[in-house]
Formats: C-alpha cells, structure tokens, sequence
C-alpha cells in the first residue's frame, strides 16, 4: 500500500522541515512549498492527499490559495497558522478549511488530527467511489452518495468533505434538530466544547451558500434558535 502524501506549506524553512521530519516518521510521504504559488504547482504536478497550509506568506498566502484549490480540489486542508483571533480562523473555514490548528501546536493533536481527516476523507470524500449508487432525495435538493455531490434542482454542486458530512447527517434524518455540538462530535469525531458552534456555523453558512437560492431564507438547512440545525422535510 502506498504510503498517504501530505504537501506542507509555509514560508519558515525550519518549520517545513521539522514537520516534514515528524510526518516522514508518521509514514507519510512529504511534499514542500514555501508559498501559496509553489502549493498550487505541486497540487498541479502531484498527487496529495491533505494539506497542511501556513496563512501568512509571501507571493500569495494560504487564504487565497486556498480559495483557488477549492475551485478544482475537495482534499483536505488544514490551516496552521500563529493567528489566533477568532475572524482568521472562521476566515479560513468559511473559504474551506476542513480544520484549523493554532502555533504552536500539540504534535500529537496535529498527528491525531491529520489521520482523522484523512480517514474520513477516503471514507466519505476520496475519489474512489462506495459500492451503493443511492441518493438521498428531499425536494429538489438531492445527495448523491456515490459522487459525494449534491444536486440542486438539477445541476450539481461540489462539497468540500466535511460540507458533505454535514448535510448527509441532516439529509439521512430530516426533520430531526442537531445542536452543533451534536453535529461537530457526529462529523469530526471528536468531543466538542464551548468554542465549536462558530465552526459548525461556518461550515452551514456554506452549504447553505452552495445549495440555496437564497441563503439569508433557506428552504432546506434551518436554524431552531436557542437549539441546533435541521433539514426541513419536503415530499
């Protein structure tokens, strides 16, 4: 079996190197870019199966390149970045970042982090497809579990892995209400705590901008204030 890729990007040399050196041990196999430019071309040329994306750096920085991955790419990306504020974190979701680690990091809470997303991606958003071809329909908006799309009234609209996570859990159980702890513990798979409803917004914020035609009034993902989020039923 070969081993996972993972491309690591950021402009301090040393930190590429010590987390090229940890990942190596880890037995990844580990690509290098020192800004969001040289990231792009090495997405272009190689296979790479997560991202580990800096935001402050040269040439282009990791927000913007991460817009254009998502144009073309769905792997996972987490962002690393020493900007702590609440605004970059919730920036870096909203263009989207599957996870969002703070420096200086835990490197076994990095590691955990990354086996996590990749196992989740090969389980729900990687290339190859599930053996079932069934959709999950409800009204015009429809799942389709083999391509890890959706489709809303009839044209298809591409999901980041843990934008389609989300809207499975909802779509599979529509009518019932999530709180977003429930929905962060469901789709990351990890205990949640006070600062996950800003994440798990984000996230909705999103799919909503993906799926509704107008997100400020949604018809399918809805908010019970004080509670959680639901998929309403249509026939």
């Amino acid at each position: 079996m070969n081993a996972e890729t993972i491309l690591v990007v950021d402009d301090n040399r040393e930190i590429v190197y010590s987390l090229s050196k940890l990942l190596e041990y880890e037995g990844y196999r580990v690509l290098k870019a020192y800004d969001g430019l040289e990231a792009l071309s090495v997405l272009g040329s190689s296979h790479v199966d997560l991202i580990l994306l800096d935001v402050m750096m040269p040439r282009l920085n990791g927000l913007s390149a991460l817009m254009k991955i998502r144009e073309t790419n769905k792997i996972p990306v987490i962002i690393l970045s020493a900007r702590t504020e609440e605004s970059d974190k919730v920036s870096g979701l909203v263009m989207g970042a599957d996870d969002y680690i703070s420096k200086p990091y835990n490197t076994a809470e990095l590691v955990a982090r990354i086996k996590a997303q990749l196992r989740r991606y090969h389980t729900w958003g990687g290339s190859a497809p599930r053996p079932e071809a069934d959709r999950l329909i409800n009204g015009g908006l429809v799942l389709d579990k083999t391509r890890c799309l959706a489709i809303v009234d009839g044209a298809e609209v591409r999901l980041t892995a843990t934008e389609y996570r989300i809207l499975l859990l909802l779509m599979e159980h529509p009518g019932q209400i999530f709180p977003a702890e429930q929905i962060y513990e469901r789709v990351w798979n990890e205990r949640s705590d006070y600062s996950v409803e800003n994440t798990v917004m984000v996230h909705i914020r999103h799919i909503r901008e993906k799926t509704e035609i107008d997100p400020k009034n949604p018809k399918y993902v809805k908010v019970v204030w004080g509670i959680g989020y639901k998929m309403e039923r249509y026939s």
